[in-house]
């Protein structure tokens, strides 16, 4: 059964849909995806690089590199997802690349007391997810996501 059929006949069934969102995108939800997007990608980079070296390099422990790769690739599959949502417009999305971002900000934290490039690096990454935060917070973002004000009874 595909989605289509399945979403016919919840409605037939008188299950409540969302209303899907409508207008252009508005441009803090694009950058928001972007954003989230771009960290996905780093971290599957990242992911990637460990396991190739993990099996083409000299590691102390390959089997810890190999798991380490693809742990991180498989942690990559989270922001990837929550971007792709973010730019359909999907209101589930929302929740995911929020806690992307704030995993992100110890991240940044320990990148940034590594020193060296790291600094660079661990900068770099607060800023994307306090940016990321900060349009995902914004009320543009949420009605634009189909997420209004909780109405009390």
């Amino acid at each position: 059964m595909s989605s289509q059929q399945k979403q016919s006949a919840s409605r037939a069934a008188g299950a409540p849909t969302a209303p899907e969102p409508t207008g252009p995108r508005p441009a803090r939800l694009s950058v928001a995806a972007a954003l989230t997007a771009v960290e996905g990608l780093a971290l599957a980079a990242l992911g990637a690089y460990m396991l190739i070296m993990g099996l083409a390099g000299s590691p102390d422990s390959p089997q810890q590199a190999e798991m380490g790769g693809l742990t991180v690739l498989a942690l990559a599959v989270l922001p990837l997802v929550a971007a792709r949502g973010l730019w359909l417009r999907r209101r589930w999305s929302r929740g995911p690349s929020l806690i992307t971002q704030i995993v992100a900000l110890p991240v940044a934290w320990t990148l940034v007391n590594g020193g060296g490039a790291l600094i660079a690096a661990g900068v770099g990454l607060a800023v994307a997810a306090l940016v990321v935060l900060v349009l995902l917070v914004n009320p543009t973002a949420t009605e634009a996501l189909g997420i209004g004000p909780r109405e009390t009874p």
